[in-house]
């Protein structure tokens, strides 16, 4: 399971992974929700949960209640992109409610700590073009 972390004032993103015995803390949260970064690396840092994928890659929905996974009836948002003018199309979602299903969760800072996610998590050196990765 990984945490994804976007600072919308800077534009940067993070990727944390997630261990085995912290992951209970997200389950049962929903989309919306504020939780502390402490327990994920992020001293002082406090994330809003925006949504996330699962293991199939069905992205979550925040207007289907529940950690189930349905079929809608959309016609634009996530996961639609419509071709035509008033397309609609069955696909499946998440509900809004995490579980260990989820893989990939989305958050953004809502309140920044004393350090940027710059500083937190410094990217890595990138192979040179005659290197192989």
């Amino acid at each position: 399971m990984k945490l994804v972390v976007s600072d919308p004032k800077t534009g940067k993103t993070a990727q944390v992974d997630i261990p085995e015995d912290k992951r209970t803390l997200i389950v049962g949260k929903k989309i919306g929700q504020e939780i502390s970064g402490d327990d994920f690396g992020l001293a002082g840092y406090t994330l809003k949960l925006t949504g996330g994928s699962d293991d199939s890659g069905f992205p979550m929905k925040a207007s289907i209640s529940g950690a189930r996974k349905i079929r809608s009836l959309v016609s634009t948002g996530p996961g639609f992109k419509p071709k035509l003018k008033g397309q609609r199309k069955k696909k499946m979602f998440r509900g809004d409610t995490y579980s260990l299903e989820i893989t990939q969760i989305n958050s953004m800072v809502a309140k920044p700590g004393p350090e940027s996610l710059e500083i937190l998590f410094p990217k890595g050196e990138k192979p040179e073009e005659g290197e192989k990765k």
